[in-house]
């Protein structure tokens, strides 16, 4: 009944209804299902299938040779439909932020340490029920783990540093402004505004490098229940996309603020979206195409709306 209510009541046949008459009705479309739905079963060997029963508590896979097959029943084995929410936060503003370099290894700003203290609250204030089991993840650089600290200590969450979690690696570029890009490899600086989500920094990375790397960090997240990830700009950008059903292609240009908690809560047609945001002033890291500004303010069209 609960799993009726929690996810079938979501689909768009059933908007705006009471939520008991469209349970009901459900149940009413399974009674009928049943009258015509047949089991694959053993005299069924030839074929190629995957049987999941009791939503992948037993899983039966048949003549799997392939490899787009063999993806499928890696992502479909770590499915499940128990409740869950997803909190996404960029580091607090760093050091590189406030001069408009990017890459590196800085330290988070005065007001970025701001932003750190504060993270408990906000994550209390998005509504985590009492006694959730939390887990707190972040990449390998200083800026996130210095903003996550406070949320292991205060809150006694667990804690996991994740390499593939690493802001997109600029090569060559990695420490400097957009400005000085554009004056030392000018042809490079019109390439990745050009392409964007392709282009790849000498000695460095593209976004879709980038999204290639998460798909480990994706499976953890479809398998587990409640994970607050602090990252970057690039690596949220993605993850955000993939929850949204979004074009990766166009994640490059989105609008991430800094000093801002985003409550993701995926259901069985979309995913639910909340945003905290602390009442701490910060640098904004958006650029615009063919900008080469240290700072500036985001365009309209690169908030999503849902």
């Amino acid at each position: 009944m609960n799993n009726i209510l929690e996810v079938k009541t979501t689909s768009p046949d059933y908007k705006g209804q009471d939520p008991e008459i469209a349970a009901q009705d459900f149940r009413n479309r399974i009674r009928n299902y049943e009258k015509v739905y047949e089991t694959i079963d053993d005299n069924e060997k030839a074929y190629t299938y995957v049987k999941l029963i009791n939503v992948g508590s037993t899983v039966i896979i048949n003549q799997i040779k392939d490899y787009l097959s063999s993806r499928l029943v890696y992502y479909i084995q770590n499915l499940h439909i128990k409740p869950r929410s997803i909190w996404l936060s960029r580091h607090g503003e760093s050091e590189f932020n406030l001069t408009g370099k990017i890459g590196g290894d800085s330290d988070i700003s005065t007001r970025g340490e701001a932003y750190a203290r504060a993270l408990p609250g906000l994550l209390k204030q998005s509504g985590v029920p009492p006694g959730t089991k939390l887990t707190i993840w972040t990449s390998t650089l200083k800026r996130t783990i210095q903003t996550a600290r406070h949320l292991a200590a205060e809150t006694g969450y667990d804690k996991l540093e994740w390499k593939a979690l690493d802001e997109l690696d600029s090569g060559v570029c990695d420490g400097l402004t957009y400005e000085e890009i554009a004056e030392k490899y000018p042809e490079d600086f019109a390439a990745r505004d050009e392409d964007k989500y392709n282009y790849r920094y000498r000695g460095g990375e593209s976004y879709r490098d980038v999204v290639i790397r998460l798909e480990p960090i994706i499976m953890e997240l479809e398998r587990s229940e409640n994970i607050m990830i602090v990252t970057h700009q690039a690596v949220l950008r993605c993850i955000y996309s993939y929850f949204h059903n979004m074009s990766q292609e166009q994640s490059p240009w989105m609008e991430v603020p800094l000093h801002t908690l985003i409550k993701l809560t995926p259901r069985a047609y979309g995913t639910e979206e909340q945003r905290f945001k602390a009442n701490i002033p910060a640098v904004s890291t958006w650029r615009g195409k063919g900008s080469s500004a240290k700072h500036q303010e985001p365009a309209e069209g690169s908030q999503p709306s849902h």
